[in-house]
This record gives structure tokens, sequence and C-alpha cells, in this order.
């Protein structure tokens, strides 16, 4: 019996763990589907190559047909493994744009205005920068600069001066607009994931019980009752093929799906909570008709453009030459953290305006010192650079439906990439002043080529198609869990500003599902950011349904840091 159950181990989960069993008085249980993050692969940041390469740690996804990209099906990789995505990806720590929480707000969701999420923002971090009025310290997740970045990323910065864009050190300051070097997850030369930031130091509470390894099948609901309520779930060990049990809830207790934007709706549905037609379908009993679940599914779309240059060694060129400063890195990082495995790869980028007339930055570039294909699934010879760009506010809506009631089958992923004339004309112009700047003096010094693949296209007609040839995601999912009022104003809402689940009790999400629109820039950090603001709303629902509880006094975890995992070894 527990006070909280939290289905998923990722960025929200390991927060939300962590934090409710900050109480001893709270019983709380972790689920996770994947293993523990005990994989030198995922400790190193360099790792993330070969995780990518063979697909490792993660659900291995895939979109439908998307007729925006030409018929084709995108790659869709969510971590399945202790941290989730924090475990498997690059590693940037970047907010988005305070514009971005203002919207939320004004769209039916009062405390998720910038001014309201500041403060949990600043809780969460650890930037090694200093704290000010816009960073914290003290926080559980380590944010620093990389400890040995490329020095070819000062060509790529200065290119980008050259091209009319600011130098920016500080994409999470007081303006985004700009190019520079990212700030990553990273503490001591290894990847600081929310697993490592939140959960390892704390496994040894008694009063927190983490259970890898455990596919949740199906939250349990007590419709006898109404609204119906949530009392506990049902899940199967050894990855799902092991004999079913259910984790209850104490009376007053909850169940959070933190399992992301396509493992949440689906777990709704297959518990009866969504689209009623939709789940009759599949011969699910509908317990609640909840339309929105699985809507309005959006993506950062994202296409690049990779450059040959013979005199820029990367990680990614198989040359002898590489392959030696290579072994050599292992060995420094081994003995030092430090040294080239130490890089996330997309070590620089920016954040760029498609036009003049844009209010605020609708464009994101991440550059990478590497000839990145396919994801990184496909080896590349030679040496080079690469460059992405992603249209940050995606006007496409997609969805998530079921392919059958059985919660192991693949969910039907439709972000409808490019649906909306609109993203495609953006990411037009993003490919151009991609392009632009990559063929500034800056960087054409070092004799680069442009990749055949992308140098024979010239006109926006010839650029449209490359992109829907070429373009996918750069692992952003949000939207099917969708944060409103409800109502007849908010009819496809799912959790209200609370993320508690419209219609149904004792049950939230909390996760980057939630989102009602994408965040202008990468998601890792805004998830963390709305876990920890969801334990103080979760705290304090729980004073006041139990008004003879003793309050917790958390002051004694906020501004420390929480223990520090051990290194991990090779």
């Amino acid at each position: 019996m527990f006070d909280y159950i939290i289905v998923g181990g990722g960025s929200a989960g390991c927060v939300l763990a962590s934090r409710l069993s900050e109480d001893p008085a709270i019983r709380v249980a972790l689920v996770e589907a994947g293993p523990p993050d005990s994989s030198v692969l995922i400790h190193c940041p360099a790792g993330l190559a070969v995780i990518a390469k063979f697909e490792m740690h993660g659900w291995g996804y895939n979109t439908t047909p998307q007729p925006g990209l030409n018929g084709r099906r995108g790659y869709q990789p969510r971590g399945k493994v202790l941290g989730g995505s924090s475990s498997i990806n690059a590693m940037i720590y970047a907010r988005g744009h305070a514009a971005d929480y203002d919207g939320w707000a004004a769209q039916g969701n009062p405390g998720w205005s910038y001014a309201d999420v500041l403060p949990y923002f600043k809780r969460a971090e650890h930037n090694e920068r200093g704290a000010d009025a816009l960073h914290g310290q003290g926080g559980p997740l380590n944010v620093m600069d990389l400890r040995s970045p490329n020095p070819f990323l000062g060509a790529f910065i200065e290119a980008g001066r050259q091209a009319g864009f600011a130098h920016n050190p500080d994409f999470n300051g007081p303006e985004q607009e700009g190019v520079g070097a990212y700030q990553v997850t990273h503490k001591n030369g290894e990847r600081y994931s929310a697993a490592k930031a939140y959960l390892t130091p704390n496994l040894q509470r008694p009063n927190l019980q983490v259970i890898t390894q455990a596919l949740t099948t199906r939250v349990v609901m007590d419709t006898e009752v109404q609204p119906p309520r949530a009392v506990g779930v049902e899940i199967r060990s050894n990855g799902g093929r092991g004999p079913m049990q259910v984790l209850r809830l104490k009376d007053g207790g909850e169940v959070v799906l933190s399992a992301g934007a396509f493992g949440s709706p689906q777990l709704l549905m297959v518990s009866g909570v969504g689209p009623a037609a939709h789940l009759r379908e599949h011969g699910i009993q509908p317990v609640l008709d909840l339309p929105g679940v699985g809507a309005n599914l959006h993506d950062h779309v994202d296409v690049v453009i990779v450059v040959n240059a013979p005199k820029v060694t990367d990680l990614l060129g198989l040359t002898p030459g590489g392959l030696w400063k290579a072994v050599r890195g292992i060995f420094e990082w081994r003995r030092q953290r430090s040294g080239m495995l130490t890089t996330n790869f997309a070590e620089a980028g920016g954040f760029i305006k498609s036009s003049p007339v844009e209010a605020i930055p609708d464009l994101q570039l991440h550059f990478v010192v590497g000839k990145l294909v396919d994801h990184g699934r496909k080896t590349v010879l030679g040496n080079g650079y690469s460059c992405h760009v992603c249209l940050l506010r995606p006007k496409s809506r997609g969805s998530l439906r079921l392919a059958s009631a059985d919660p192991q089958a693949a969910p039907l992923i439709d972000p409808a990439f490019l649906q909306d004339p609109d993203d495609t004309a953006r990411l037009v112009r993003g490919f151009q002043e991609m392009r632009r700047l990559l063929q500034q003096p800056a960087l054409a010094r070092f004799g680069g080529v442009e990749s055949a693949t992308s140098a024979q296209v010239q006109s926006a007609a010839q650029i449209e198609q490359f992109v829907r040839n070429h373009a996918d995601t750069i692992y952003h999912p949000v939207g099917t869990c969708r944060m409103g009022p409800g109502g007849a104003a908010g009819s496809m809402d799912v959790v209200d500003a609370r993320l508690r689940v419209h219609g149904v009790s004792g049950l939230r999400v909390v996760d980057a599902s939630v989102m009602p629109s994408v965040v202008g820039g990468n998601t890792n950090a805004p998830v963390i950011m709305m876990a920890e603001k969801a334990v103080d709303m979760i705290r304090s629902d729980r004073r006041a349904t139990s008004p003879h509880q003793e309050p917790f006094d958390d002051s004694r975890t906020r501004g420390h840091p929480h223990r520090s995992p051990q290194t991990v070894g090779v």
C-alpha cells in the first residue's frame, strides 16, 4: 500500500519520487519499464553515439507514414531506463522562452506564467556559474559549461556573428536570441540525468520503493464511486513477461503518470479513459469519455546539413587519426573524466528568427562536430560537421492512438509533421539561414564542402522537397494530455492546472504530455521544472484533504545539494 504510485522513471518520475519521499511518513513507489541506469554508456557523455547507433535503452518507436514527409516514417526514440530520455539525450540545458509559459497561463492555466515557474527552475538547478536572479545553486540538477569543449566551436560562433547573429553566452538568461555554446547537465565529466541527480542519492530511503523492468499495464479504477477513482496499478515484472501484480493506494493516495507524451495517454486509454468511440473499437469499456487523450500531439521537426571537412577531427568520423584520438580519449576519460569523451556532440547552437518580423526566435540550431546522419544510426566515413535547424513552435497537430488494447503494443504515433503550410515555409527559411551561416568565412576557411545530398538543392521549391525527404524529430514530443480548464471552453483538455485528470480523482499526469504547446527549446529542463512544481501542488492538495495532518517541512531540502552519487567506473 502506497501513498503515491508514480508510473515512469524518467525526468518527471525521478523528481517526484525523490521529492515526495523526503517526507518519511509518505510511502512512494516508482515503477519503470526499463532497467537501472547502470551502463557506462549512459554516464560517459560520448556514449550517446553508441546508444543512438544501436538504439539502446529506448522504446524504438516510429511514427505512422507522414504525408508531410513524403510518406516516410519518422524515428521516435524515447528512454526506457531509469532517467528516461534524460539518460539518452544530448544533455542540453535549455528552458525555452519566457513567452512560452506566459502563453500557457493565457490559455487558462493559472500559476504557469514565467514568473510562476522561474522559482522551480531555480530550485532544481545547481549552476556551476553561480546563482543570480535567473539561476539557482544548491538544487539537485548540476548544470555546467562543457569541461573539454571542442575548439572548433569558436569557429561556429564566429560564423554566426559574421552572419549577423549576436553571441549569446546564456540562452537561459535575459535574452534567448543569438548563437553560442550550450550549458549541459553534466557533473565531473559525466552525464547528470534526472535519475543521477534526484533518485540515485536517495535509493536507500526505506519509504521509497523503485521497481525496474516492470511494465504498467493498467490503472486500476473504482467505478462504483463518482467521479471514478484511481486505486492502484497493475504491473508485470520481467519487462512485461512476468505475472501480474497490483500495487494499491492508501486512502487519499494518488497515481501519478509520468510515462511521457506516448506512454501516459496510452496507459490512460487502455485503462478506459479517453475517446469513448476509439476505446470501444479496441474492445475497451470506457470508464470516462475524455476525447482529448492522445490529441494535440506535436513535436519539433528538424532538418540537417552535413559538411565534409577532412581538417576537422571528430568522434564520429572513422579515420585512422580520429580513431586514435578516440582511443586516447577513452583513457583520459577513465583517469580524469575530461577530454573528448565529455562531449555531448551538440555542443553549440543558437536561437534565431526565420524572418526579422518575428517577435521572438522561432528556430533553434544544434551544431555537431560530426557528420550526423539518420539520428546517428548510420556509420559515416570521414570527418566533418553538421548543423540542425528545428522549428520551435509548429502549428501542425497530430495524435496518438491505440493499435490494440494490448498495453505492450506500440501505439500509433502521428505528429502530423509539416501538415500546416506555415511550418514548411518557416523550416525552408530556416534551412536557408542555416546554410548562410555555414558559408561564412570563419567556417569556410576549413575547406568544408556541403554534402552532395543537400548541396544540389538551391531554390525554395527544391529546399522544400529536401526538407520533406529528410526532416524528422529532434526528440521533443508533447501535448497528448493537454493542460487546460476543461468544460465547454476546453473540451479537449485532459488535466487541469494542478495536473489532475479531469473527471477522475486520485490521478494526475506530470510529464511533457501536459504541455498545451511545446516550449521554444529542449524539453528536459522544463519537464524537471514541472515536476518540481507538481510536488508543491500535490503536498498542498494533500494538506487540504487531510487538515489534521502535520505539514511536512521541506525547507531543509531546498537550496541544499543532495548527496552526490558515486562516480561510475569503467
